[in-house]
């Protein structure tokens, strides 16, 4: 039998009217763990965070039921990029990303890792790899962990199957500060089946092997509007969608994820009522 209590469970929220503002967000949802941006994702420019700001995020979350923030970084960064202006833009980008973190006191950046051009797929897995590597060492004073995010496998997108993150992981050197986002949505559209148990259990043995189940740090979890192997990105309500709510119940009661934080990503409104409905879902799945 599983302790909820254990389990840190939330959604992403808005920073829209300052950082704190996300706390309150969270906590009116009911959430023990949150997803932010730090700045616009849209943008590569970020505003500075002042002292003041930060101090008050950091005491307004230690007074808060949320015990975990995590970041996730700006969808502009392609470390993969062919251009050697967006590579440098992405670079300095996610350098800048994990400073910021570091200064909220966010344990956890997590990072979509790019494209690649079809015939160059290794050389662009190995270079993404190399400027994480590149920007951990240069924020060495940081303790964030940047967590590589699965895809989906849309379009150009890399990081579709376990062998690719493989490779990306295999580049850096500080593996305490490297780690895995697992999104169901996107596996599952990669092609990797969580409907069965068999299937289940394939895929993160599967994991283990060639990753390994302690870089896994943290779940998204979305159900999926398309089908298995569809390599379609389009996330849909938690037992709503082409996953179905076994696999669901299945993550939920493996001891082995109990204390991995679980963020979710569904269709939002703006009352927050799917926030709540899709927490519950999951929190309602634990034995």
């Amino acid at each position: 039998m599983s302790n909820k209590k254990n389990h840190f469970i939330g959604v992403h929220v808005s920073i829209s009217g300052g950082f704190s503002k996300a706390i309150a967000e969270g906590t009116e949802i009911g959430c023990t763990a949150i997803q932010i941006f730090t700045k616009s994702n849209r943008q590569w420019r970020s505003k500075a965070i002042s002292k003041k700001e930060a101090l008050e995020f950091i005491e307004v979350q230690k007074k808060s039921n949320i015990k975990l923030v995590v970041s996730h970084a700006s969808y502009l960064i392609n470390l993969g990029s062919s251009t050697p202006d967006v590579q440098k833009k992405s670079f300095l980008a996610l350098i800048d990303e994990i400073k910021r973190c570091n200064q909220l006191e966010i344990p956890y950046l997590v990072l979509h890792p790019g494209t690649s051009q079809p015939d160059q797929k290794e050389e662009t897995l190995r270079q993404t790899g190399d400027y994480i590597n590149q920007a951990i060492l240069a924020t060495s004073d940081c303790s964030t962990t940047v967590l590589i995010e699965t895809m989906a496998g849309q379009g150009k997108s890399i990081g579709r199957s376990f062998q690719e993150l493989a490779i990306m992981l295999s580049q850096i050197a500080d593996k305490k500060r490297i780690g895995v986002c697992f999104d169901t949505c996107h596996v599952f559209a990669a092609g990797y089946d969580l409907r069965s148990q068999e299937g289940y259990t394939s895929t993160f043995n599967e994991f283990d092997s060639l990753i390994g189940l302690s870089f896994l740090k943290l779940f998204h979890m979305n159900d999926s509007k398309k089908e298995l192997n569809s390599h379609v990105d389009r996330h849909e309500n938690i037992g709503e969608g082409e996953i179905g709510i076994h696999a669901f119940s299945m993550i939920m009661n493996d001891k082995r994820f109990e204390e991995i934080p679980k963020l979710l990503e569904t269709p939002k409104d703006e009352i927050f009522e799917s926030d709540r409905k899709n927490m519950n879902a999951l929190i309602n799945l634990i034995i």
